[in-house]
């Protein structure tokens, strides 16, 4: 983790889980800990029907003005008759800063390919949110040595489409699916080399967009694992799945990546 260029960021994915109680207790944990949130990037990504309540909640509260909204998804259009969509636009009115865009169970369970997660990214700038672009490969594909060509893949289809210094303020989240909710992550050596690749592969726009663009990792992050990812060079972050779910150890994960940047610091 490179804090000298790069603020560490951690992501909070609830995917389809969570309820009104459960945000309450989670944001009231949070709220307990604003050190956290001035030292880190946190970002929480709640379900849909959850945004508008979370931004409420965190308006409402000085300890939670830092923690930053994100969606798990939009549509590649801003308005129009797309029953059960939601527009970019919608979700930037609802006080979200972030949206997360090609996360694995995007691509491989509803059968997103890399074209419409590339017009979401456009259609997302234009209404001003981040996008945080999720990459990975399978278990099929890491056998056959095929990882680099599938990300690579995945990046070209935005990048085609949406000009490097847009991009500058995005997130991109290396997540191998075969680690997703297994509770076996990647050795943190291999999830680096993934890393440095990624970022070897944008120093063809500009070494210092390359070297600047924060890259998370995310795939059975927990706390016990947390460490020796943000010991990385080029792993500023997790984006935390299940863990996340209980605030207590999502503020662990949190604090390993505060005790990693402080020693990188002295």
């Amino acid at each position: 983790m490179n804090t000298l260029l790069r603020k560490p960021c951690v992501a909070a994915n609830w995917k389809m889980q969570g309820s009104f109680d459960k945000i309450e207790v989670f944001l009231g944990f949070l709220a307990k800990n604003p050190a956290i949130l001035q030292a880190l990037e946190v970002i929480f990504c709640p379900p849909a029907v959850y945004l508008d309540v979370t931004r409420r909640r965190i308006a409402g509260e000085e300890a939670l003005q830092a923690l930053k909204l994100a969606a798990q998804n939009t549509y590649c259009e801003q308005t129009g008759a797309f029953t059960g969509e939601i527009s970019p636009a919608m979700i930037k009115e609802v006080g979200c800063h972030y949206v997360l865009l090609g996360h694995s169970e995007r691509r491989h369970l509803l059968g997103e390919d890399d074209t419409l997660i590339a017009r979401k990214a456009v259609a997302a700038y234009h209404a001003g949110l981040v996008p945080i672009l999720c990459v990975g490969e399978t278990a099929e594909e890491r056998a056959a040595g095929r990882t680099i060509e599938v990300i690579s893949r995945q990046l070209e289809a935005v990048f085609q489409v949406l000009p490097w210094e847009t991009f500058k303020t995005g997130i991109i989240a290396y997540e191998p699916v075969w680690a997703i909710g297994t509770g076996v992550a990647s050795a943190s050596k291999d999830a680096e080399v993934v890393h440095t690749t990624i970022r070897a592969w944008l120093s063809q726009y500009d070494e210092g967009f390359a070297r600047e663009l924060r890259i998370l990792y995310g795939g059975s992050v927990k706390a016990e694992n947390a460490k020796g990812l943000f010991t990385e060079e080029n792993i500023d972050g997790a984006l935390v799945g299940n863990a996340s779910l209980q605030a207590e150890t999502f503020l662990n994960i949190c604090q390993c990546a505060i005790e990693v940047a402080s020693l990188q610091l002295n």
